[in-house]
Order: structure tokens, then sequence, then C-alpha cells
């Protein structure tokens, strides 16, 4: 309720005291200059820190954060709290007191960021919370500073800082800010709570939000509404930072010179902003909030001016919707996840955020242009409520509208996989009879066993998240469940007896316009590509007539360009060889190129694959780079027991049409939810149906025990290293040992300058564990083809490729426990493998 008059008159400021000369004006400009200059690299050389850990596969570095917090709070804190002290300029203690705090709460903030990325809802929860924690503790504070002694038997003033019965705002004694900005003024400017002032204030805020609503995505229902809750909270705390007896110090004058509030108090309430913004966001998510507050500085300047104009300052109102609105964007329609160099090579979720950045920036420098040159003047005419609430009514039907249209309206948050406790027992599974029959017979047994057990114990499960209506996905190649569900679904579902664990599986947010898609710039090869001969494939078409006939290679990828001519004629064809669970394309295809390129290695003609005469089925368990614990058990589940389009897993699978051997060219790191056993009960499950999974290494080498995303590090899978034209280990190949000790990788192949197809028709030279891999799939499909009589054999083809292999240069010293845990058995050679596979009879 408001105390005195509506319009109640500010008395004029107190004059300046000691104002000593330039000396100190210049050190609050090299003060300035400075917290920027620490705050913005530190915070950009956090985010560097955690994607070059990220790319190089190693353990997340927690102190990163809280170093950048300690050094920052040092380095900015000293000099702002010297300009708090020591000159007696009002404006200038000003300043130093809200850098001061705004250096504290940047602090602050930042340690948050050692909670991990993939629990999202946690780290906002926890923004929000310590955002309101800080807005009180600063606000009793500054309560504390500005409140006079009362005289003895005197009433006690207002409690929430607004004016008095004469009109006069709180402050402190000598016009400057307390620690933060003192209490003083009303909460929202002339008019009452929504006067125009703070209407003004949404209109701007909503505008600075339309960038976001165009080309953002919400994520789930909890973490959208904490979003929402993080950005009032650090609304509010802006809001006691830039208070109103921060900006009664830069109010010179009777009345106050509008251009002093807008461009003096406006660069160094920017300058807080810059440093509340630095804490605003989790890693990635704080850089727009970091470049886009700073020019809002500004714009409440101009407001402050308006509301000054009316005869009494604006208070808190404007701060805290303008700020809180501004950080909806980056804080509700961002994946910090997302903002990653995974996914900066091609127009996704980097790119976006840069244009809703640079487009919201250019909103905020309008505004500030805008609202300083309208509300600003000495004769400027105070803004009307009911011309300011029209326009913050039209721009709030603008951001609803612009949502719902060319946005990306709806809730995308993550799933839960839901990893239960009984596994399917697969022992005593009968080999058979050698060679497909038996293969065949051991598969579908492994998929009766594997079935029954997902349907015995996930029944009461799937009942329950059903009525929750929470969507619930049954898995059977891991014994699991893919869910809806936030923080608290998974604890309740954590605390079951039938659980095991509960992992975040990944769910990419819609991009408002797909990526172009990846096209081959490289000509076709006109012979045996270089890889193809130093492992002597070629050799093994031309001396021994083997091509890989009648053996099925199955990937699992980015996808197959199904029209390219190295591969079209190659695809097995029918209604079960091609599986696409992210967009449920029917035919083969390929955005990104990469899944192109390994079968190309794999299978390929025109002299790119090692088994031409082979032929290939396909699944997309990686969408924009990224995959999730689900996605890839989606694909080796169609691996096991292909389906037709729209079939059900569980009931329509085909074990018999299971491809023979499978490459894949990816691994799963916690970034994408999973733990280093969240896919082992998957490839146990294929090597006991007779099924060789061949997978990369990966490229975090030089590091020792860099083999550690599944299912690279699995003892049944064929882990593939890379080495040059020279034989030579290369730099980014992955190393052992794996976990628990075991000697990894098992082999190495060509892995750098890879000539294969690409989508559109051409073809492109890459680099990576990624390459060599399907090179040997390869050669296994020519030991199969040479002797179908070792389809299935998995041990007696590992122990052919191991015996065959031939000597790959590898450091001198041997780190990593010795050249095992380096290239393995050695350079896998075709030739010799084929030919040893053949004299088995």
């Amino acid at each position: 309720m408001q105390v005195g008059p509506p319009t109640a008159p500010v008395p004029p400021p107190r004059p300046a005291r000691g104002d000593t000369g330039p000396w100190p004006v210049v050190a609050a400009a090299v003060t300035g200059v400075w917290a920027v200059l620490v705050a913005v690299p530190g915070q950009l050389a956090g985010w560097v820190v955690d994607q070059l850990v990220l790319v190089a596969g190693l353990d997340r570095a927690v102190a990163v954060w809280p170093v950048v917090a300690l050094v920052t709070v040092l380095l900015v804190g000293a000099p702002a709290l010297a300009l708090a002290l020591i000159p007696r300029s009002p404006a200038i203690r000003a300043t130093g007191r809200a850098w001061l705090a705004g250096t504290l709460v940047l602090g602050a903030l930042t340690l948050l960021r050692a909670q991990p990325p993939v629990h999202h809802e946690a780290y906002l929860a926890a923004l929000a919370a310590t955002a309101v924690v800080l807005a009180l503790a600063l606000d009793r504070i500054a309560r504390r500073r500005s409140a006079p002694p009362a005289p003895a038997g005197a009433p006690e003033g207002p409690s929430d800082g607004t004016a008095g019965p004469g009109g006069v705002p709180g402050g402190s004694s000598d016009g400057a800010a307390g620690a933060g900005g003192a209490s003083g003024g009303s909460s929202s400017g002339r008019g009452g709570r929504f006067g125009p002032v703070t209407l003004l204030a949404v209109a701007a805020g909503l505008v600075s939000l339309l960038p976001w609503v165009w080309v953002g995505a919400l994520g789930g229902a909890l973490e959208t509404l904490l979003a929402g809750l993080a950005a009032a909270a650090l609304g509010a705390l802006a809001g006691v930072l830039l208070g109103p007896a921060f900006w009664s110090a830069f109010a010179v004058g009777t009345p106050p010179r509008p251009a002093r509030l807008v461009l003096v108090g406006g660069l160094v309430a920017g300058v807080t902003l810059a440093l509340l913004g630095a804490g605003a966001g989790q890693s990635g998510a704080h850089l727009p909030a970091l470049l886009l507050l700073p020019p809002l500085g500004f714009v409440l300047g101009a407001l402050e001016a308006a509301a000054r104009h009316a005869g009494r300052p604006a208070g808190r109102g404007p701060v805290r919707w303008l700020v809180g609105l501004a950080l909806v964007g980056p804080l509700a329609f961002t994946d910090p996840e997302e903002v990653t160099v995974l996914l900066a090579t091609t127009r996704d979720v980097p790119f976006w955020v840069a244009v809703a950045t640079g487009a919201a920036f250019a909103v905020a420098v309008l505004l500030a242009v805008g609202y300083g040159v309208l509300l600003a003047r000495p004769r400027a005419r105070a803004p009307r409520r009911g011309v300011a609430g029209l326009t913050a009514a039209a721009l709030l039907a603008a951001v609803v509208v612009v949502y719902a249209v060319p946005g990306q309206p709806g809730l995308h948050g993550e799933r839960l996989l839901v990893v239960l406790r009984e596994q399917a027992d697969l022992t005593g599974i009968p080999a058979g009879a050698p060679g497909r029959a038996g293969r065949d017979a051991r598969a579908a047994e492994v998929y009766r066993r594997l079935v029954a057990t997902a349907e015995r114990t996930q029944g009461e499960l799937r009942r329950e998240l059903g009525r929750l209506r929470l969507h619930p996905t049954p898995y059977y190649l891991v014994n699991a469940i893919e869910t809806d569900g936030g923080p608290a679904v998974r604890a309740w579902l954590a605390g079951r007896p039938e659980v095991a664990r509960v992992l975040v599986s990944q769910r990419l947010r819609p991009l408002p316009a797909a990526a172009p898609p990846a096209r081959g710039t490289v000509p076709a090869p006109t012979g045996p590509t270089w890889n193809v001969s130093l492992i002597g494939a070629d050799r093994v078409w031309s001396e021994l007539g083997v091509t890989g006939a009648g053996v099925v290679v199955g990937s699992s990828d980015s996808g197959v360009d199904g029209r390219h001519p190295a591969l079209a004629a190659g695809f097995r064809g029918g209604d079960d060889s091609w599986y696409d669970p992210w967009e449920h394309r029917r035919t083969p295809a390929d955005r990104g190129g990469h899944g192109t390129h390994t079968v190309g290695s794999a299978v390929g003609r025109n002299g790119i694959g090692v088994a031409p005469g082979a032929s290939w089925v396909g699944c997309v368990n990686l969408d924009r780079n990224l995959g999730s614990p689900a996605r890839y058990l989606d694909c080796l589940q169609f691996m096991l027991a292909p389906f037709p389009p729209g079939g059900d897993p569980l009931t329509d699978g085909r074990p018999q049409r299971a491809p023979d051997v499978l490459t894949n060219s990816w691994g799963c790191p916690p970034v994408e939810g999973c733990d280093p056993g969240a896919l082992r009960p998957a490839t146990a499950a294929l090597a006991a149906a007779g099924i060789l999974v061949v997978a990369a290494a990966g490229n975090t080498g030089p590091y020792c025990g860099s083999i550690a995303d599944p299912p690279a590090p699995y003892p049944d899978v064929l882990t593939v290293g890379a080495v040059d034209r020279a034989r030579r280990l290369t730099e980014f190949s992955s190393r052992g040992p794996a976990a628990g000790g075991a000697a990894k990788p098992d082999l190495v192949a060509p892995g750098a300058g890879v000539p294969s197809a690409f989508p559109g028709g051409g073809y492109a030279i890459l680099d990576g564990t990624s390459m060599a891999t399907p090179q040997v799939a390869g050669v296994v499909a020519l030991m199969w083809s040479a002797n179908p009589a070792l389809v299935g054999d998995l041990d007696r083809t590992r122990r052919i490729l191991a015996d065959t292999a031939t000597p790959a240069g590898s450091p001198a010293d041997a780190p990593c426990g010795g050249a095992r845990n380096l290239v393995g058995a050695g350079l896998v050679d075709a030739y010799a493998a084929v030919r040893a596979a053949r004299a088995l009879g």
C-alpha cells in the first residue's frame, strides 16, 4: 500500500561532498573496464575448459568454476571495495558498492556450476534459491545501512522503503547506495505497482524475449518452471543491486539531469548487470546473459529518468521485470548441454543461440537509444499508463504468437531410463550347428529369453507409469523402461526395489530450421583407397576372389545415404533393413554424413570399402551428433531382431534376419546419460547371439585410460584404435587400459585421412577411430564370406584377427601399461586373416 501521495515530490539530492578532481572518476572508469576484462574472459575461459575436457573424454573438472569464482572475486572485488570506501563522492561510492556486491554475487552463483549439467533441474533450483538468499541478505544490509536512528518515541516509518508521509524516499545519509543499493523508493514507479514506468520495463523485457521464443525451445515442465523462478529470483536480486538509492546517487541537480542518469548511471548499472549475467546460467547458457544484460543498464537509466520526471524514483519494479524477463530466454529456451562444440560444426543449437543472443543484444541497444531519446529528454512528458499498458499487452501477444507459430511450441524435456535389477539369464545357450543356422538358432533363443524377462518383470511398473501418464517405453536388450519425469519421478523410481538405477536419457530440443545436409566434395577415387591397400583388402578381392558376399553388416550411426552410387546396390532391402527412431523415415538417409562414411569404409563399392560384396542394414542412433542410452538401445535391439516399420520390438522382432557383424563408430559418454555399465547387458546379449560387435575406441587420446565410454571398454566388444599411413598410432586414438585393467584396444586400423562416401553422391576425407572401425568389420565380413562356418563363432574369429595382425608403431616408451593398451594385437591384416579363415576348412 502506498503511504504518501502518488506523486510526492522528491527532495533535492544533497550536494556531493569532497569531489577533489578527476582522479576518483578515472579510478572508477579503470575499475569498470578492469571488472569487464576480468569477468568476461574468465567466464568464457571456464566454458572453453569445460568443452576441452568434454572433447578429450576426461573426467569433468569440478574445480574449474570455483577457481574462476575465487579469481574473479579477488581481482574485481579489491578495487571495487576501494571505490566503495575511499572516495567521498556519493556517486563513486555507489558505483563501488554496486560493483562489489555484483562481484560477490557472481562468485556465489559461479560456484553452483559444480553441479553436473545433466542435472539441469537441480541447478536451476539451486540458482533460484541462491539468488533469493543473496537478495534478502543484500537487502537486509542495505536497510540497516540506510535506516537513520529513530528519535526516542518516534513512530517507525514504512518498512518497505517506500516514501513516507512527506514523500521522501529512504536512502543512505549521503545519498549513495548501500551494499548493492538501499531499498528506498516505491517498488514500481508512478501509478502504483504497475505504473507506466514498470509497464514500459515489462514491454522492454518482452521485446528482449522475442528472439528466444522464435529460435529456442522449452525443456520439461519442471525445468521450465524452475527456469522461470530462477529468472524471477535473479530479477529480484538485480532490483536490490540497482535499487532507488543507487539511482539517487546519480540524480544530481533539481530537477535531476536525465543525461547523467542514463549515461553515467546506466554505464555503472551495465557493468553491474554484466557481473550478474556472468553468473546467470549453467556453463554455456550464461554466455548469452553476459552479453545481453549490460545494454539494459542504459534502459533502466532512461526509465529512472522518466520516473523522476513524474516526481518520484522508479523503484525496484522496473529492474525486476526487465532483468527477469530478459533472463527467461537463455535460462528456459536453451539446454546448456547442447551449447557445445560437439554441435558447433553445423547450424545447430550453438548457431541458433548465437543468433538469439545477437538479436537480443541488438534489441537491448535499440531500446537503450529509443528509451533514452523518448524518456530522458529534459522536457520529456511523463509516460502515460494507458499507452504503456497497451504496448506491454501487444508485445505479450506478440511473444505468444511467435512462440506458437514460427517457434517450437511444447515441452521437450529429458526422459529417464529405468534399469531394472533383474536382467535376463543367458547362460547355457546351446552352440548349435556351425555357421548361420546355429547363429540364427542362438539369436532366436536369446531374443526369447530377453523378451520373457522384460514382460515378466516390467508389467507392474509400466502400468503405474502409464497411470501417471509418463509414457513408458519398454526395452528388452537391457531390461529397462524409458519414461518421462523429472527429479521427483527419478527419486521415486530409484527407491523402488525392482529398480537398479535411473539414468537421464537425453532428448534434443528442436531447431527453428534443420541444418543443411552434409555433402561430399572430394572426387571419387580411381582405385582402391590407400587404407584399403594398407590392410591388404584389395589383394583379398584380386587374389582370393572374396568380396564379402553373403554377409550382412549392420550400422548404427547418423544414418546412411541409401542413394549413394557406392552404397545403393549393397542395401539388403526388405521391410526390416532400416530403422530411424528419431524421425521415422522409411528409407535410408543421412543428414550428418558420418554414418555414410563409415558404411562406405565397410562395404562401399568403387574401391572405398573393405568388403564391397557384403550387404548392409542401418539404424539411426545419432541425431545432430548426439545420442542417448535409449536411442542406442533402439538400434542395438533392431540389430538383434529387426522388425518392420511400425512394429513392436518385443513382439515383431525377427532374429533370423539379424546382421552378422555390427560396426559402431560411437560412444555414450556421461553427458548423454550413460554410466559405465549402461549398455553392458546389450553387448553381452549380442555376443551370446553370435553377433560380433565392433566398436570405436574413441578419439580422446593421448590420455591413458581414455577408452571409457560404452561400449568400447566391454570385453565382448572388438575395440578398434587408429593408425596413420605410416602405421603409427594417431595422437587422437584413445588408449587403455579399460576399467578394471582390461587391455584395450583389441586391434588398430587406418584412421587418419580416410576417404569414403558422403551424402549427395560425393566423397569426403575424415579422421578418427570412427573411420578405422568399419574397416575391421569389413575384414570380418571377408573372413565369414570365405568360410561361412565361422559365422557366429566369435572366439575363433577374434583369435584369427589377433594372430594375423601385423606390428603397428607406438610410442617408444610404451606408456599406459605397454603397447597392448595402445595398439592391441596390432594392425588388422585382411589378406592374412582371410587366408587363415579359409584354411580352417
